[in-house]
């Protein structure tokens, strides 16, 4: 099995990846967690999917090709140079709401019903704001990081963070929690409890 052979890349990736390199944004998400995340949202119904760090929208992409008509989703970036670019290619989607705002005072300030599926792809709801964010996971719900492999923009220090990071989700009682170096190392978590 040769896994780079992805062929169900989404009609606008190569787009929005053009405008992600135009602007100089280097830290966008792989055809491997794309792949993932389209897969997982594809196997529910009348869900509700939360993306934080919406980015150029390159997972973006992917998820909403795997999100049925009867679902939600919201993305949320701090980043308006990037959520215009979001904005350009998926405005016209009605089961998107695509946020800019702070993502840590977004979940702080969130009080509707539970999550289906959430991608913590920013710095809120995966280094800050951990135990809010799980807790909005719904029974039965899936939690997804990436990143956990070293990365060539990490900043000095942000090692031992990710390692703290995955010491904290390892002892939570309340989700499975399986751990994948692939991609770009990912940790998919089930809410059990």
């Amino acid at each position: 099995m040769d896994q780079s052979q992805i062929k169900d890349i989404p009609e606008l990736y190569s787009n929005i990846q053009s405008k992600a390199k135009e602007i100089g944004f280097t830290m966008p998400s792989d055809l491997y967690i794309g792949s993932l995340l389209k897969t997982l949202i594809s196997s529910r119904k009348n869900a509700n999917i939360l993306e934080i760090g919406t980015g150029a929208g390159l997972s973006l992409a992917w998820m909403l090709e795997g999100l049925s008509v009867d679902s939600s989703l919201t993305s949320i970036d701090n980043d308006p140079t990037l959520t215009k670019i979001a904005t350009d290619f998926f405005a016209e989607d009605p089961r998107l709401s695509l946020l800019c705002e702070d993502g840590g005072k977004w979940i702080e300030n969130y009080e509707g019903p539970p999550f289906d599926l959430i991608f913590a792809d920013a710095w809120p709801g995966k280094y800050s704001h951990i135990d809010e964010t799980l807790a909005m996971v719904k029974h039965g719900g899936f939690y997804i990081i990436d990143d956990m492999n070293p990365q060539k923009n990490w900043p000095f220090g942000h090692a031992d963070k990710v390692e703290k990071l995955v010491q904290i989700l390892e002892e939570r009682k309340d989700f499975n929690l399986t751990k994948m170096n692939w991609s770009t190392g990912v940790i998919l978590m089930t809410k059990i409890k």
